[in-house]
């Protein structure tokens, strides 16, 4: 479903705001089993699914997925967190400590392409869900382990969350203000990471399977995805021996690249290079400033710093964010309005890239759902169905496995599924 702004530009069927329930995709021909919960896991198995892939996911029933209660804000009794990360997948309630209902989710693993789960380590093979147990009879299993640590190492059976991830990645301690505390990301950035990382992985084992024939274990941990983060600021301390600091929104080794207070908000502004600065410098009506030996350069300007920005700061706000942004639009100087969430999601760039997306739950209406921001030319990624009530799609994932309508009735029966 091509993108109504440009004929040719790579399509999300989100762009039109329109959810279709057919499967299409790059991995329309894949069978993903989702043991994830919360976010990491089920951010990487949305992001299959928008992709094309059948994802079912397993939940406990009578509870589900842990965010399924991370309320307020509910939208028809489904918490609003919930929503965000678990479209396109189906839901099939199954108690895996009922050793029929385990039994089920194996014959499930065992038909599937891919499997991604983030319990501690071990505790997927100890339910003889493991990579090992699974790989054995279906060795072409391509098997995902998202956890706080990873599978090996001194802290690998250890509890993962995201704000320690990010505390011990060394994530928290370059952000936030020079003169104040560390500062956690203000949206769970070990998780997502992670959960990003775990596509990836999942998508080279694919393709290697391409070679093989035989499929792998991928193993991702947050701690890792946080410290794959580092970088620049990583390098830097390699080279220098100076540990990294805070800079607030300003970039440690380019000036002037931060936020600047305007006389009604914020704009961010990226001088990145020596003629970004001429530009910038005539943009402000203050050409001197480009030809001050202490300014001219990027790193005279980054010494610099303590007397360039005071002066800048004192010119930008003398006049609004609006005309702060077309004045250096004009000037070709990178520049941005620094928006709040309600203002991003109304951004009209946004809008036409289909990163806002409209789906009918059938409990809270009209859904708003953020896009998926994969664009491919042939095979476009589609937002099709809404996020599953708990259950709903039990008895079909049950029938595709080759159960009768009698098993399932003494599945239900028995409290193994719901």
């Amino acid at each position: 479903m091509q993108d109504k702004s440009t004929a040719k530009a790579p399509a999300n069927t989100a762009a039109a705001g329109v959810a279709v329930p057919e499967r299409t995709g790059a991995l329309a021909d894949l069978l993903v089993l989702d043991l994830t919960r919360i976010l990491s896991g089920p951010f990487a198995t949305m992001t299959l699914a928008d992709l094309g892939a059948d994802v079912i996911k397993i939940e406990q029933p009578g509870q589900g997925d842990d965010t399924r209660q991370w309320g307020p804000p509910f939208q028809g009794g489904e918490a609003a967190y919930f929503l965000a990360v678990n479209r396109n997948k189906r839901s099939f309630a199954v108690d895996l400590k009922s050793p029929e209902g385990l039994a089920a989710v194996r014959r499930l693993a065992l038909k599937a392409d891919i499997v991604v789960e983030n319990f501690r380590p071990g505790t997927a093979a100890r339910l003889g869900l493991g990579y090992d147990e699974l790989s054995r009879e279906n060795p072409g299993l391509i098997y995902a382990s998202i956890s706080g640590y990873g599978q090996t190492g001194p802290d690998a059976a250890r509890a993962g969350y995201d704000a320690i991830a990010q505390a011990r990645s060394g994530i928290m301690s370059v952000t936030g203000e020079p003169d104040g505390p560390p500062v956690r990301v203000g949206v769970s950035s070990a998780d997502l990471t992670a959960g990003m990382w775990a596509t990836i992985g999942i998508l080279a084992a694919l393709h290697e399977k391409q070679r093989t024939g035989t499929g792998q274990w991928v193993d991702i941990s947050l701690l890792d995805g946080s410290v794959s983060w580092l970088t620049y600021v990583s390098s830097g301390y390699f080279a220098s021996g100076e540990t990294p600091r805070r800079y607030g929104s300003a970039h440690p080794t380019i000036a002037p690249y931060q936020a600047f207070g305007t006389a009604d908000g914020f704009v961010m502004v990226a001088v990145g290079n020596d003629g970004l600065w001429r530009r910038f410098a005539a943009a402000l009506e203050r050409p001197e400033l480009a030809e001050d030996p202490s300014y001219a350069s990027n790193p005279s300007r980054v010494a610099k710093r303590t007397t360039l920005i005071p002066l800048l700061e004192g010119i930008m706000a003398t006049k609004s964010t609006a005309q702060w942004v077309e004045i250096l639009d004009r000037a070709g100087v990178p520049v941005g309005p620094i928006q709040t969430v309600d203002q991003a999601v109304e951004d009209p760039q946004v809008l036409a890239r289909g990163m806002v997306a409209e789906l009918n739950h059938p409990t809270a209406g009209k859904l708003k759902v953020v896009g998926c921001p994969i664009r491919l030319t042939r095979t476009p990624a589609a937002i099709r169905t809404a996020p599953p009530l708990l259950g709903q799609h039990t008895d079909d994932v049950l029938t595709g496995l080759g159960f009768s309508a009698e098993q399932i009735a003494s599945l239900r029966g028995s409290g193994a599924v719901k």
